[in-house]
């Protein structure tokens, strides 16, 4: 699994912070950080912070 993140879209909601914490952080300026290829035991996590998303910038490719 390899997740993808449009940081042109991206505006650092944080809600996949709360959906995928072993994938997604920010970071001490309030900027999203995230693992490019976590294991695929945390899909659900990703597809659940995916999901939750309000601009739609988290895509995850096989």
């Amino acid at each position: 699994m390899k997740v993808v993140v449009d940081m042109n879209k991206c505006q650092d909601h944080g809600q996949c912070v709360f959906a995928a914490p072993d994938v997604f952080s920010m970071d001490e300026d309030g900027r999203l950080l995230y693992v490019p290829d976590p294991d695929d035991a945390l899909r659900d996590e990703v597809e659940e912070a995916a999901d939750l998303c309000p601009l739609q910038a988290i895509r995850i490719e096989d």
